[in-house]
């Protein structure tokens, strides 16, 4: 099975550039359908409301259950004191995973406490600084952390180097292969990390599924390290989101995120506020 770990669905609503204008999902699912990838995980593209964006893409994972797998996108600053209700509400919808991007906010201890209570990875694209990443992981030892673009999807060689570094140095530190334009840091982080370490990732709909899928053939691979990146790794992960979840484990989550954000800014309500799925979606879908 082929897993592609990365491509944005939906509409933004700043409409300054493509990444938060739209993101439409039919031209890729077309493309990555005769590039041969059968599943892929999608999040929204950059927008002002990410409870709003989170729930536009439950509604297209519904209409392709059988193609899509969602991550709930959240702003670790802007959205601080209700990452947890959103994770949580998020995760009853079948979703498998959370999306922060640096440009917008570093991760907080509260977006990785959210994923530490669900087992949900963390896909953080650090925007270079790969430095974050040593920060994070050796504190949440339990938190599977993908740094998209291998760290740098603008091409910053010295954030590649060290993330391949990192991958190296921590259990829990992936990296997926979108935008990756310098192609022998693909073969050096597998040299070194191990294929187990890398995810096949597009960043469609904008990049074509099928040119960075290409990429990974390229790397003419044994059959059984092509499989652990193109798709047996994404399962793994992906596998590690909890079926259920103990409220002594929600209720300390909550506890600890409240201690993590400004005064007056934390964690309100119980998790099942709000949570009602959109119209047509599903609770859980299968990988």
């Amino acid at each position: 099975m082929i897993i592609d770990c990365h491509c944005h669905a939906g509409k933004g609503d700043r409409m300054t550039a493509p990444w938060n204008t739209d993101a439409p999902i039919e031209p890729y699912l077309r493309r990555a359908r005769k590039a041969g990838i059968d599943k892929t995980v999608v999040f929204a593209p950059f927008h002002s409301n990410y409870d709003h964006a989170n729930r536009e893409v439950a509604r297209i994972v519904a209409r392709y259950p059988d193609r899509l797998i969602g991550f709930a996108f959240v702003h670790a600053t802007r959205d601080a004191g209700r990452i947890l209700r959103m994770v949580a509400r998020a995760w009853k919808w079948g979703f498998r995973g959370i999306k922060l991007h640096g440009f917008e906010a570093m991760p907080t201890r509260e977006v990785c406490q959210a994923a530490r209570a669900f087992g949900m990875p963390l896909l953080a694209d650090v925007v270079g600084r790969a430095e974050v990443v040593d920060m994070i992981a050796p504190q949440f030892p339990d938190v599977n952390l993908i740094i998209p673009h291998l760290g740098s999807f603008a091409d910053d060689w010295r954030a590649h180097q060290q993330v391949i570094d990192q991958l190296v140095r921590y259990p829990n530190v992936y990296a997926d292969t979108s935008g990756i334009r310098r192609f022998d840091y693909i073969v050096e982080a597998i040299k070194r990390a191990g294929a187990r370490k890398i995810l096949f990732g597009s960043d469609g709909p904008w990049l074509h599924p099928g040119l960075e899928l290409h990429k990974i053939r390229l790397l003419g691979l044994p059959a059984d390290q092509e499989s652990l990146i193109l798709g047996s790794n994404a399962i793994r992960l992906l596998s590690q989101v909890k079926r259920r979840v103990a409220g002594d484990a929600v209720r300390q989550a909550a506890r600890e995120a409240e201690c993590n954000v400004a005064a007056g800014a934390g964690f309100r309500g119980s998790v099942d506020s709000g949570s009602q799925l959109p119209p047509g979606t599903q609770p859980e879908y299968e990988l």
